[in-house]
């Protein structure tokens, strides 16, 4: 697994309702080809691109490589399917080795079966390889998933280890956060564009804001964290080299119209904090201030939001005096388009006007809905 032009298959993991924008994502770094499935977009790539992957994409919650995919109706046909797979070319004799599963519509349904088998068959090939009968586990860490799905077992390996959503600049004290990798596909969905204002006037810890600041200034979201895969001896240390130079080189210096509010004082505090472990505290206005504060003359800014919900805050009441507050003052501004992600059922009714479109997505488990109010911007 040496050369950074071996031909690999990587799967971009993705939560509910944005494996498109994960996909719009890998077209745009220049990839091909892509299958687009629940919950992944899968394609042909490198070595390289494992660097690359895990550096740039915004909105996939892992990158996966893809050791094998056959039929598995039975554990003797996953056992053998798992050990045909060449681990040699990819575990040292001293890899850590963790099995993980899941298992969809198929024969074999009892994950931790499923798991012990895979297990099994791994160590039988590894023992094949280096003529051991006992590996000290005490190396890099290698999470093989075992997944079935309509008894078709895919194998795959985690290059990422912690979620792509752990940027390194949340402290994640806040309640209810919103997952980094869902805040930056609400601002791509937004089709937001660095020349325009960005508000958040809800801003909590302020991630929205912080990822816009990132896509605005075109900063990798991986640039200043580390990832499973660049402890694995098969791939080189100048792949990871050359994909942090080339995001480093990527680096815009906009200015930017940034305006992240709220009004509870201790949030707002973190999310500077936040802003400024994210290296994009200059670019985001911030200002303690209640929803009836939020105003503007300027024209064609764009909202995007994740109010309360009182799913959240125990208050459903509030939340929807505040969306009939939204539905007052949101309209009055000129050219502006709204964004608005909630889980509340009814928000059209309370905010006063149906959306012009609305997409479901889930916070975590939270079922929402992200409503787009952008007819009447012009």
């Amino acid at each position: 697994m040496g050369s950074d032009k071996a031909a690999r298959t990587l799967i971009a993991t993705a939560a509910f309702g944005l494996e498109s924008v994960v996909a719009s994502e890998l077209h745009r770094l220049g990839y091909g080809d892509l299958a687009t499935e629940n919950g992944k977009v899968t394609f042909p790539a490198t070595d390289a691109d494992i660097a690359r992957c895990n550096i740039n994409l915004r909105c996939a919650d892992r990158v996966l490589l893809q050791m094998g995919q056959f039929r598995a109706t039975d554990f003797e046909e996953l056992f053998q399917g798992v050990k045909a797979i060449p681990w040699e070319g990819l575990i040292p004799e001293n890899g850590v080795m963790h099995v993980t599963g899941k298992s969809v519509r198929s024969k074999l349904f009892s994950v931790p079966d499923c798991q012990s088998i895979a297990k099994k068959a791994v160590v039988e090939a590894m023992k094949r390889r280096y003529r051991t009968e006992k590996f000290p586990e005490n190396g890099p860490v290698y999470r093989i998933e075992v997944a079935l799905l309509k008894d078709v077992a895919t194998i795959s390996v985690d290059t990422s280890g912690p979620g792509l959503h752990k940027r390194g600049y949340r402290s994640d004290r806040g309640t209810a956060p919103l997952r980094e990798t869902l805040a930056a596909a609400l601002v791509l969905l937004s089709r937001w564009r660095p020349d325009q204002i960005f508000a958040d006037p809800f801003c909590g810890s302020g991630t929205i804001a912080v990822e816009a600041a990132l896509i605005g200034r075109n900063i990798a979201p991986g640039i200043n964290r580390s990832f499973a895969a660049e402890d694995w001896p098969h791939l080189s240390r100048q792949l990871w080299m050359k994909a942090h130079d080339e995001a480093r080189a990527a680096v815009r210096s906009d200015t930017l119209q940034i305006l992240a509010s709220d009004h509870d004082w201790s949030v707002f505090k973190m999310a500077r904090e936040n802003a400024e472990r994210a290296g994009v505290a200059e670019a985001i206005t911030f200002q303690k201030k209640p929803l009836a504060e939020f105003s503007s003359k300027k024209r064609g800014g764009v909202i995007v939001c994740n109010p309360p919900y009182g799913e959240r805050m125990g208050d459903t009441q509030a939340a929807e005096r505040l969306y009939e507050e939204m539905g007052r003052i949101f309209p009055g501004l000129p050219g502006w388009a709204v964004y608005v992600l909630t889980a509340h059922e009814e928000f059209e009714k309370f905010y006063g006007k149906k959306s012009d479109k609305n997409r479901k997505l889930y916070n975590g488990k939270i079922r929402c809905h992200l409503y787009q109010y952008t007819k009447d911007v012009g």
